[in-house]
């Protein structure tokens, strides 16, 4: 007992000497390197911080948080939106969640926020508090767009955080999570609850505008028709549709059979193109945030 008090007390102390000794982070402005996430290092996240920010500080500036499709383009999910970003004095926010993370093999843990002991959206709230205490910036609440796994992520966050969110714009998932308390999640959501320990609280959904967009020749069906036996099997798996223009037409109208204010975007000519519906979002997320807060486009 006395050896292990002693390594305790130890490791204590070379902790709190490590605590003391660290630097303050750095401030990159502009495109910034990919960051460790400090409260879980297996994650990271990258920036734009509009370099005339470094001069201004603002306390409060608009935040997008923009979440990476399956193949993980992290730094091409925030450089769409680095003119957006100059245009509104906006950061930018692009998470880094990667396959196997666990070492089994999973290439979808957030796409449906839980995997094992993994909290996806507590993650990416935790890169939210870092990058506030890193600028001293304030983030009462922000903009999201995921597009295709992001896509899953972000309406699923909604129904879990709607109180963090100024507006949702979500591109093209694969699947999607009806609002639903007689299915379980993730069809529905009666057990979220159970499984998150909150339920949706539908008349806060109803106060963030939500945006989804698709483009009309987006019909690849073989990679997001559920099988049984697939990881995510569940009876009623395919019930919203057979490819992605179904499935989101479904996730519209369901969302707005609960209340929910839904701008529906499907663009001509695109197919599964994550430009072409940023493009959208960006229109969307406009309106949002109004006229531009930056006194000259550039920066």
């Amino acid at each position: 007992m006395e050896q292990t008090d002693m390594a305790d007390g130890g490791a204590a102390k070379i902790e709190a000497d490590a605590a003391v000794a660290r630097p303050a982070p750095k401030r990159h402005y502009g495109a910034t390197p990919v960051i460790a996430c400090r409260a879980d290092p297996r994650f990271s996240y990258c920036l734009y911080v509009p370099p005339r920010l470094r001069e201004s500080s603002p306390a409060r500036v608009p935040l997008l948080v923009s979440v990476h499709g399956s193949f993980r383009t992290m730094e091409g999910s925030r450089d769409l939106f680095a003119d957006f970003a100059r245009w509104h004095d906006a950061v930018v926010l692009a998470p880094l969640f990667p396959v196997d993370i666990r070492g089994d093999g999973n290439e979808d843990g957030y796409k449906y926020l839980a995997e094992g002991d993994i909290r996806y959206d507590r993650l990416l709230l935790a890169m939210v508090a870092e990058v506030e205490a890193r600028y001293g910036f304030g983030f009462d609440r922000f903009c999201l767009f995921g597009f295709s796994g992001g896509g899953h992520f972000a309406h699923r966050f909604l129904y879990l955080h709607p109180e963090r969110l100024r507006a949702v714009s979500i591109g093209a998932p694969g699947s999607v999570t009806l609002i639903d308390p007689k299915r379980d999640w993730w069809v529905g959501t009666r057990d979220m609850e159970r499984i998150f320990g909150r339920a949706p609280d539908i008349a806060a959904i109803r106060r963030v505008p939500v945006h989804l967009a698709v483009g009309d020749s987006d019909l690849e069906t073989a990679s997001i028709i559920h099988r049984p036996g697939s990881a995510h099997w569940m009876d009623d798996a395919n019930r919203a549709g057979a490819n992605r223009i179904a499935r989101l037409t479904s996730l519209r109208r369901n969302l707005q059979a609960h209340g929910v204010a839904v701008r529906h975007d499907i663009v001509p000519g695109a197919a599964h193109d994550l430009a072409a519906v940023a493009d959208r979002a960006k229109d969307f997320f406009h309106d949002v945030l109004g006229p531009g807060r930056a006194p000259a486009f550039g920066g």
